[in-house]
């Protein structure tokens, strides 16, 4: 099978989403957006040996491609519109492997309504992808992680401390629904250490944590600095009810932007950081 019938091939496969006024098949999409709407871009690789192993399956891997990408857009509160793909795959990567690849991304983007709108097919001696995922929010109404205030409470949306090797399932809906409510958001995927300390140096404040939710089978290390767990992590206002299945795990503090307290003691950083030992 050559370059051209792969193309073709994922053509058919892709959504084609109402804004998309050219996809798959030109030199560049056309994509045309609302009026009084602020896009979102976001842009996420996933590289053999640092993010997964060759021997994984394609379809979690497809899945887990986009999937990252739209946990950062729910966690500005946007809605996704479209995404591209790039794809280096090595030889002897051929059609099954593409095939179930773009179909567990194809999965996850008809769920969340998310258009393939375009990418690019290479060789490698490495599996390496790269989406670019766009979105949008209402002007002026996205999520940031600066917003954070001294008295406000942190959630998490789920349980942390998640394998490696599972599927994603982005908080789009409950990232909506936060828009206008919290004071600050980001995706938590680097660590729950790491990641509250970056809202806290953004928000220019610090944070006492008093408990964490911890899924089934993981451990209490695991769930502080693990990272992949891609839930919201957010603060809210004390009189502003959570919502529905969300855990308070703390509160925002006045102090040096960036310190977070444990249960009473300094939380060290030992999330994910591609550069920590460089």
């Amino acid at each position: 099978m050559n370059e051209l019938a792969i193309v073709e091939k994922i053509r058919r496969l892709a959504l084609r989403g109402p804004q998309i006024t050219l996809g798959i098949g030109d030199d560049c999409a056309i994509y045309r957006p609302k009026s009084g709407e602020d896009l979102l871009f976001k842009i996420d690789p996933m590289i053999e040996d640092v993010h997964f192993r060759r021997d994984q399956p394609p379809a979690i891997l497809g899945q887990r491609a986009l999937g990252r990408n739209l946990s950062d857009i729910a966690a500005m509160g946007g809605t996704p519109h479209f995404c591209l793909v790039s794809l280096a795959i090595p030889d002897g990567f051929g059609g099954k492997w593409l095939d179930q690849f773009y179909r567990g991304l194809m999965a996850l983007a008809r769920k969340t309504g998310t258009a393939l709108a375009g990418g690019h097919l290479a060789r490698a001696e490495k599996i390496y992808c790269d989406v670019v995922v766009s979105g949008s929010v209402p002007r002026g109404k996205a999520l940031l992680r600066s917003g954070a205030r001294p008295g406000d409470a942190i959630y998490v949306s789920g349980r942390l401390g998640k394998a490696w090797h599972k599927r994603i399932q982005p908080r789009l809906e409950l990232g909506r629904s936060l828009r206008g409510r919290a004071t600050s958001c980001m995706d938590l995927s680097d660590g729950l250490s790491l990641d509250l300390h970056r809202l806290c140096v953004a928000s220019g404040v610090a944070a006492n944590v008093d408990r964490v939710p911890v899924v089934r089978g993981a451990t209490l290390e695991r769930a502080l600095h693990g990272g992949e767990d891609y839930e919201l992590l957010f603060t809210l206002p004390l009189r502003l009810a959570a919502p529905p299945g969300t855990t308070r795990i703390g509160g925002i503090v006045k102090g040096s932007a960036g310190a977070v307290l444990y249960q009473g003691q300094p939380l060290p950083r030992r999330g994910y950081d591609h550069f920590a030992g460089a």
